[in-house]
């Protein structure tokens, strides 16, 4: 991706990640032009094109950060010892990290579409080595008698499914705490992958 060097590159390249995520979250990929972005910064458009190539390079990178701070902090993320709280801290994990960053999550699953072949594949090695972490401890689980299920790859998919549907309808201000939410859905989890009796 294309560098400016100067006084402003440190803080004009940040704001033009912004500006594109708030965009292409609110109008989608293919409506956004390379002029809206820069509007929203206060830059000339030509003047984007020091700080990125071009609007897929910007996606990519996007996506890209979005879903390696996504695996930076699951990895800092304390387990336990058995794949039961590895899932349930999975589960509460996946709800707060994302909940503060909708955008960037909308994009990452919905833009998908958008990506030409070799953003494509990078994006999808970060997503299934994502996935990769919640199908492995199912299938530990599983292996541990701890969980009912059939295919841990489509478990892992329906897992992640309900757990994102949280960031369509939950609210700050709404009549459940965040701490709630995460209760909830774990107990759904748990339902989902052949736990009820497990605690």
């Amino acid at each position: 991706m294309a560098r400016t060097q100067g006084s402003h590159s440190q803080t004009t390249g940040p704001r033009i990640r912004t500006a594109a995520e708030t965009l292409f979250a609110r109008h989608g990929y293919a409506a956004v032009s390379m002029r809206q972005i820069a509007g929203a910064v206060g830059l000339q458009a030509g003047a984007l094109y020091n700080y990125t190539p071009d609007k897929q390079s910007l996606l990519v990178d996007l996506m890209q950060r979005h879903m390696e701070a996504l695996m930076t902090a699951w990895g800092q993320e304390g387990r336990g010892e058995t794949a039961m709280s590895a899932l349930e801290a999975f589960a509460r994990f996946h709800i707060r990290f994302n909940l503060a960053r909708r955008d960037a999550v909308f994009i990452a699953y919905n833009e998908l579409r958008s990506l030409e072949p070799e953003g494509f594949a990078r994006i999808e090695s970060l997503r299934n080595a994502y996935e990769g972490e919640l199908a492995g401890v199912l299938t530990a689980g599983r292996a541990a008698g701890l969980f009912q299920l059939d295919d841990p790859r489509v478990t892992t998919r329906a897992v992640i499914a309900l757990l994102n549907g949280v960031l369509t309808w939950y609210r700050d201000d709404g009549q459940l705490s965040l701490a709630d939410v995460e209760d909830l859905h774990w107990q759904m989890v748990r339902r989902l992958v052949g736990a009820e009796g497990e605690r």
